[in-house]
């Protein structure tokens, strides 16, 4: 035998070959392949590296942030960018907006993160158990999800925390709350289509229990649906949060959440532009990156509701 066939395969070879060896090696070829789609997708990677680049911020912030966010000086309050040493000015108090605007990144990350996490979650139990079991246990937590539906999300949410009390971890709650009926929609179609597969049948034939079947064999399936809608969705997130600290129910002052600067910004927006629109910006600029990311991941985990 010649040394170019007993030669092992390098890391690439390993990832792009068509006959994987193990379970794993399927999973790694199936990985590696999907970031060579993601990768040649221009405008998604423009949204992972601003999002990382947020990370990044929101990890970094006490050794970023050219001075402390909650800082007051009221000699310099309405200063414009550029003035003594701050870059994007800074605000009625005097505090400096780069520095309220790095640490709010945390406050986002975090709201984000939480949200992520819950609405997901909730909304792939109640859709694979409803699209599964069917009957009244279907009909009932589908009109449930329908009166959720009704109502726009951002006023539900505002009914929400009106009730829990402000505050972020509340503001988290709410929105959660009002985010997790779509997933159920989602996680419901993709339950009434598998459920009747040869697959599944097959399971049932070894004695699989229900449980076993939708926690391992029927929410694997619901994943990269939800991963697509998740990202796409964290622009609404992160907008229902801005809006929830814009009118006060958020995040409290002194927090320097974006939302909130905004609402302290509104009252100087003709003289003093800058305080207003930098978390404006910094809204716009995340929510523009999760959409970006969004779309596509959606041509590599969905190709089927791709744009080409």
């Amino acid at each position: 035998m010649s040394q170019t066939d007993t030669r092992k395969p390098t890391l690439r070879e390993w990832l792009l070959t068509d006959t994987p060896t193990s379970r794993f090696h399927a999973r790694m070829a199936a990985l590696y392949n999907g970031w060579l789609t993601l990768r040649s997708n221009t405008m998604a990677m423009i949204g992972l590296g601003i999002l990382l680049f947020l990370l990044l911020i929101a990890a970094f912030a006490p050794w970023i942030a050219p001075m402390d966010p909650l800082a007051q000086d009221l000699g310099g309050r309405l200063a414009p960018p550029g003035t003594d040493g701050h870059i994007l000015g800074t605000d009625s108090l005097g505090r400096d907006i780069l520095s309220r605007l790095i640490y709010g990144s945390r406050i986002t990350l975090y709201i984000v993160t939480l949200v992520a996490i819950i609405a997901p979650g909730v909304g792939l139990l109640v859709g694979t158990v409803s699209g599964y079991i069917g009957g009244w246990t279907d009909a009932i937590l589908m009109r449930i999800t329908d009166i959720f539906l009704a109502f726009p999300r951002l006023v539900l949410a505002l009914a929400f925390v009106a009730a829990l009390g402000a505050g972020i971890e509340n503001a988290v709650l709410a929105i959660s709350i009002t985010a997790w009926p779509p997933y159920a929609r989602i996680a419901r179609a993709e339950t009434l289509t598998i459920r009747n597969s040869d697959y599944i049948s097959a399971v049932k034939l070894q004695g699989a229990r229900p449980l076993r079947i939708i926690t391992k064999h029927i929410w694997p399936l619901c994943i990269s649906s939800l991963i697509v809608r998740v990202t796409l969705d964290m622009a609404g997130v992160i907008l229902a949060a801005a809006g929830l600290g814009f009118l006060g129910l958020g995040a409290q002052p002194p927090s320097p959440e974006w939302g909130a600067m905004i609402a302290e910004g509104r009252r100087f927006i003709l003289d003093s532009w800058w305080v207003a629109t930098m978390p404006g910006l910094a809204i716009f600029t995340v929510s523009l990156a999760f959409n970006l990311l969004g779309d596509g991941l959606r041509d590599v985990l969905d190709p089927k509701e791709g744009g080409s």
